[in-house]
């Protein structure tokens, strides 16, 4: 084995790396740094080290010609194992299979991936989600990738560790130098060093190529060092037989690398079959190699980079035609090829890429939809279409939950191709894809206008769409009632069926008051219908939520989330991740809560959706003070208050009251929680936000029965009154009912009404009229209501309520211990692996549900085992059950 000359900290770093592998310690590198530095030679090292340690080695090197094509390089990658399934149409969910198909061999595997610059975009988030989560997996990931600006917005997303590669120092350049060509003279050498400026391959190659024909050999120091090496590849290809030659540009421009699929490609176009043979020269001048398997693998990237330049335009298409000549079997490599050999645009392949991409949006396989749709746009001859295309781009590219590729496309579509129609619609998808300060209710107005301006140019789906996007924007606007009127009547002009679930979901959230009735009705049907695709019950549930139906937006919630998984729609799913927190929340169920919001977070960073990740903090920061984790609440209503001040959406201020307010009444300053609620009432108050009002009632009356303000707190009940006759909303209807019970005195009418539903409400309700019973000496009859508030507190996870219906029923002289939390001692990824796994659910199916391996999910299980004293699932299922946790 050749010693590699100065990067001895870096071979170290790799063969940690390895070793950690072996031991179980999966981990994941990023190699980088300019052409030809070296990365090439320490992933080489690396392979063989994971050889040498016993890893299975299974590699992939990126193929400029493959970035189209979705998964390219992921199932190059895994062909030695198996195809990952061709159904798994998201990064994440083909992740988390890659996990459970390396994990149950049981061997150590290194991935070992050359050039990962040029991979498909499908194989590349994949690979560095995985790179994220085999902390647990015998698992190590190394990943080639060059200098340029794409990759650092690419890395700075991955989140993966770096190694960086810089020029060697003088004297290992020079080692090297004189390793590779010994002898030379004087200035010769040191005009070769010079040249080369510590770049390993070019001090090997100029050098060779120096020792070989002299100082002639060296181009002209104003080209750039890949340039010239490039050229000094040229130089060697060109003294190659021709039908050498012209297989290795069809290997160049292959997408595949089969020694007998580029000899099939050679047939048709020399029209005589090509012999084994035909390669040998380029393997005997070390530009290729051929493995057992008959792959040819390319030297280095920068040969292919110059075979690609020295070929004619013309050559390269027909390359590329006798490359779909032979790919029948294969029809979408078939698809990318014929359309590289297409000459200019041509529009009816263009209307062909189109009609794939609808097909395979709707099969779910969007990441095939939207690298054809991206292919029918450059193909385009007619610019309408053009713009039409791109439109569709932006919306498949969002299904997939890639902002960043919307943002890109919609930047690209040059507006004067826009029908009116269209042109409207770019103009809603930039405000809605390129969101900046909250420029108030007033721009509602002109998304109305472009919303009929779509469903009256035709656009019905896009139209419908649109107000789908905009509807919760409208419902954190606290717009006045003229600009919710007219939003109501755009949405009643999209000329929706009643039984159209969209229709619900839209006008939950613009009106939940002057609509809220018929939309609690209808979602409590709509909770019955099974043919509700996964994306609508996502809108549904933020629909829910707003109206204050939580018990059906919890269920809406997670029926999608469990769908929108299967499907890999990450985008949505992060969103409908988030509405189920918020519905379990506001059901004071920390424990469901907690789980799912730190999964919304998650997702939604990974993906880049930044409101939501905001929006997971506040329900967090809710959840915690239930849980009487009042410090951590309040920073994370402080930063909220902060980036939402910042960015003038006031609206949504109200949700930091509430996370302000519950802490207060978690720590008991009870005065405190009144005022901080009170300020979502005022209309002269920032934070007035009168949609909220519907959540908060409740909290309010508890906040005023604990500090005597029952005063203040009538004219708002009384106001709040015909709000809740009017919109039936069900968490307005049982905060009146609480508020009417401690304005009056009258528990037993407010606790006659059905609240199985709202456990959380109706304990607070117990333990506010058993403290009432106690106060008047009615012992007997307050301790059930005080038990009961207790074990339902405990249960839900809400201590500080617990603790002080067990401090009431120790002043009626009756002790009762704080029960032992199961959970507590866990984090929230381990509280939702906990309860799935006394679910009875496998560590397989609870990793394909988190996207998780199934050895993760195991080392978890280990970890969890100890905390809450248990060997087993069965135990860990009774203990979850004992404690209410379950």
């Amino acid at each position: 084995m050749v010693e590699i000359i100065g990067r001895d900290e870096l071979i170290s770093a790799l063969d940690a790396l390895i070793g950690a592998a072996v031991d179980g310690q999966g981990a994941a590198v990023v190699l980088r740094g300019e052409a030809g530095i070296g990365k090439t030679v320490l992933l080489e090292h690396a392979v063989r080290a994971g050889r040498e340690r016993g890893l299975r080695v299974l590699s992939v090197t990126g193929v400029q010609a493959e970035g189209e094509i979705p998964y390219a390089g992921l199932d190059q990658l895994l062909r030695p194992v198996r195809s990952v399934a061709a159904a798994v149409e998201s990064p994440y969910r083909r992740a988390v299979e890659v996990l459970g198909l390396l994990g149950d061999s049981g061997e150590a595997v290194l991935l070992a991936v050359e050039d990962a610059h040029w991979l498909d975009a499908e194989t590349w988030e994949t690979l560095t989600f995985l790179g994220r989560r085999v902390g647990s997996d015998r698992i190590a990931l190394v990943m080639a990738v060059r200098d340029g600006e794409d990759i650092d917005l690419r890395l700075a997303a991955a989140g993966l560790p770096e190694l960086r590669l810089e020029p060697l120092p003088d004297a290992d350049a020079g080692a090297l130098l004189d390793r590779t060509a010994p002898g030379l003279v004087p200035p010769l050498r040191a005009r070769v060093l010079d040249e080369a400026a510590g770049n390993p391959l070019g001090v090997v190659e100029l050098g060779s190529a120096a020792a070989r024909s002299g100082s002639s050999a060296l181009l002209p120091s104003s080209l750039p060092l890949s340039t010239r090496v490039e050229r000094t590849f040229a130089g060697l290809v060109a003294e190659l037989p021709p039908l050498t030659r012209q297989l290795l540009l069809i290997a160049a421009l292959n997408d595949g690398s089969n020694l007998d699929e580029i000899r099939a490609a050679g047939a048709v176009l020399t029209g005589a079959e090509v012999p084994t043979e035909a390669i040998q020269p380029a393997v005997t001048s070390r530009l290729v190699t051929v493995d057992e398997q008959y792959e040819v693998r390319f030297r280095h990237p920068l040969l292919r980079s110059a075979l690609r330049q020295q070929a004619a335009p013309g050559d390269r298409r027909r390359v590329h035609e006798a490359l779909a000549a032979v790919l029948a079997d294969s029809p979408a490599r078939r698809l990318w090829h014929r359309a590289s050999a297409v000459p200019g645009r041509d529009e009816a392949l263009a209307r062909e890429l189109t009609a794939v991409a609808a097909d395979a949006m709707q099969r779910h396989t969007v990441a095939f939809a939207l690298a054809a749709a991206n292919r029918a746009v450059q193909l385009s001859e007619d610019p309408a279409a053009r713009a039409r295309r791109q439109i569709w781009a932006v919306h498949a590219a969002h299904e997939q939950g890639d902002p960043d590729t919307a943002r890109r496309i919609l930047a690209e579509i040059d507006d004067q191709d826009l029908r009116p129609a269209d042109r409207v619609r770019v103009v809603f998808m930039r405000d809605h894809y390129f969101p900046g300060a909250s420029s108030g209710p007033e721009r509602l107005l002109s998304y109305a206008g472009m919303i009929r301006t779509m469903h009256e140019g035709g656009d019905h789906e896009a139209a419908t769409q649109a107000m789908c996007d905009v509807a919760l924007g409208v419902y954190y606007s606290n717009a006045p009632a003229h600009v919710r009127d007219q939003l109501v009547e755009a949405t009643l002009a999209l000329g929706l069926d009643e039984d159209d679930p969209r229709l619900t979901g839209i006008l939950g959230q613009i009106a939940p008051v002057e609509h809220g009735a018929a939309a609690v009705e209808r979602l409590r049907q709509l909770l019955l219908r099974t043919d509700i695709p996964p994306t609508w019950r996502a809108d549904l549930t933020v629909a829910a939520w707003a109206v204050g139906a939580f018990d059906v937006a919890a269920a809406l919630g997670l029926s999608s989330v469990a769908d929108l998984r299967r499907q890999g729609r990450i985008g949505t799913l992060s969103v409908s991740l988030s509405a189920a927190a918020a519905a379990h929340a506001s059901l004071g169920d920390t424990r469901s809560a907690l789980p799912l919001a730190a999964e919304s977070i998650a997702l939604a960073t990974e993906i880049g959706q930044r409101t939501w990740v905001l929006g997971g903090h506040l329900i967090t920061a809710q959840a915690e003070a239930l849980r009487g984790e009042t410090d951590s609440a309040r920073r994370r209503a402080d930063a909220a208050e902060q980036a939402l001040s910042a960015a003038r959406r006031f609206p949504m201020l109200a949700l930091v009251q509430r996370a302000r307010g519950l802490a207060a009444l978690a720590e008991g300053h009870a005065e405190d929680a009144f005022r901080q609620f009170m300020r979502v009432f005022d209309p002269a108050d920032t934070m007035y936000f009168p949609n909220q009002q519907l959540h908060l009632l409740g909290h309010l009356a508890e906040a005023a029965v604990l500090g005597g303000l029952l005063e203040e707190l009538r004219p708002v009940a009384d106001a709040m009154e015909p709000v809740a006759e009017r919109s039936q909303s069900p968490a307005l209807r049982v905060g009146y009912g609480y508020a009417r019970a401690v304005l009056t005195g009258d528990y037993e009418k407010a606790l006659a009404d059905d609240l199985t539903a709202w456990p959380f409400d109706r304990a607070r309700l117990q333990l506010t009229y058993g403290s009432a019973l106690r106060r008047a000496y009615k012992i007997t009859e307050s301790r059930p209501l005080l038990r009961e508030a207790a074990t339902t507190f405990d249960t839900l996870g809400a201590t500080p309520w617990a603790d002080r219906a067990r401090a009431e029923l120790r002043a009626t002289g009756e002790t009762r211990r704080r029960p032992m939390d199961a959970l507590d001692a866990l984090t929230p990824q381990e509280q939702q692996i906990a309860r799935l796994a006394a679910d009875g659910l496998s560590n397989r199916e609870i990793g394909e549900r988190l996207f998780l391996s199934p050895r993760t999910v195991s080392t978890h299980l280990y970890r969890i085992y100890p905390k809450v004293n248990v060997r087993s699932r069965a135990e860990l299922a009774r203990i979850l059950v004992s404690s209410g946790a379950a």
